[in-house]
């Protein structure tokens, strides 16, 4: 793409109300807008050419003044169950991401997408911070990989429709069900262009979005305390990961070095606020580490950070659940994923202290599509 078309607004960055005043400034009637939302955000067309119902006239138009999206994809993987997808994407700029989609048995289909193109938290285990960073992504670049992934559902649903005369062997597979900011970047850091993008994944489809029940998206910050308790103030039900990895800040400092600067006092002391505030359960993320954050002392560790956050004002343990995950394997990193007895120990100690936990299967490693392995080449 050349520099033209990188600076060419996208149409998923407009509002309805500024798409209708463009198009009256083009001398078009009223009602193309709802046509072209329609085919934005209903349809979830793949250009402006799909768009059959308006003239070659607008079409040209809209063309020569905006771009469909951002994202021009380079290179698709799977995983060899077929469970997971992985896409490359470029940016306009040269920049890449890439994001990934998780199928389960039955009808949850999940996005992991990226808010960043790199990272500049640096943690030591994860392929993403020891990339560097480039930039922020804007808030339709974010938005943007969830239409892609819906699109690729709704194209393999019609696939599967047209294929077998009995079309209920598709349902199950036509459209996302949930969406985890936990791919490339922090996206407390990009804070402003995350929550718009949030809004749309959660607004009516008729408002610009895809119409996802806000507890279905989940946002996931390494520890930005002022990020917490800012979206602790936006007032809504989207789901809060914190990636605690450790629970002391010897630790952590080494393998999430954003915990110089919000030591873990500091973490937990927001988290506690944040609960009080919307009521919500968060997730603590933890990679499980052979001999590194899978020790006896390191769970004894977790479980003080677990009770130092909770509401000194009402127990309430149930709003704590922490996420563990053996490490997935990166290049930069010699660290080796907790061995099953190990974990079980780990475990035990939590489930002990009455701390609810669970250990999540890895998925896609075979494509590097797990927790923290996603890289792409982010120099522009």
């Amino acid at each position: 793409m050349n520099d033209l078309h990188f600076h060419l607004p996208s149409l998923y960055d407009l509002s309805r109300e500024q798409l209708a005043a463009q198009l009256m400034a083009w001398g078009e009637p009223a009602f193309r807008a709802k046509q072209i939302w329609r085919w934005l955000y209903q349809r979830n067309v793949g250009s402006i050419d799909e768009m059959t119902d308006l003239s070659k006239d607008l079409r040209g138009k809209l063309s020569a003044a905006y771009v469909l999206g951002r994202l021009t994809p380079v290179l698709q993987q799977e995983s060899s169950d077929g469970w997971t997808r992985k896409w490359l994407f470029r940016l306009p700029d040269g920049s890449e991401i890439e994001t990934v989609l998780m199928e389960y048995e039955g009808a949850r289909r999940t996005a992991c997408i990226s808010s960043q193109a790199g990272c500049a938290m640096n943690c030591s285990f994860c392929a993403t911070g020891q990339m560097g960073f480039l930039r922020n992504l804007t808030a339709s670049e974010i938005f943007e990989q969830v239409l892609w992934a819906n699109r690729q559902l709704r194209i393999e649903n019609e696939k599967l429709k047209n294929e077998n005369s009995n079309s209920q062997l598709s349902t199950l597979n036509a459209q996302l069900t949930n969406v985890v900011l936990m791919g490339m970047g922090e996206p407390f850091a990009n804070y402003n262009h995350v929550i718009t993008a949030v809004r749309r994944l959660t607004e009516a489809e008729d408002q610009g979005g895809i119409g996802l029940g806000a507890r279905k998206v989940t946002v996931s910050t390494v520890g930005l305390v002022q990020g917490i308790r800012k979206f602790a103030e936006e007032g809504g039900q989207v789901n809060l990961a914190v990636s605690l990895h450790a629970g002391t800040d010897e630790l952590r400092n080494k393998l999430v070095p954003i915990n110089t600067r919000y030591p873990l006092s500091e973490l937990t002391e927001a988290t506690r606020d944040y609960i009080h505030i919307t009521n919500r359960r968060v997730s603590f993320e933890w990679a499980l580490i052979e001999g590194v954050n899978d020790t006896i002392d390191q769970a004894h560790a977790l479980v003080n950070v677990v009770r130092q956050t909770y509401d000194p004002r009402r127990e309430r343990r149930h709003m704590l659940h922490v996420n563990m995950i053996p490490l997935n394997p990166t290049n930069g990193y010699d660290g080796l994923a907790s061995q099953r007895d190990r974990i079980a120990k780990f475990c035990a100690v939590l489930d002990a202290a009455g701390v609810p936990n669970s250990v999540r299967v890895r998925r896609g490693i075979d494509i590097a599509a797990g927790c923290g392995q996603l890289k792409a080449k982010v120099k522009a």
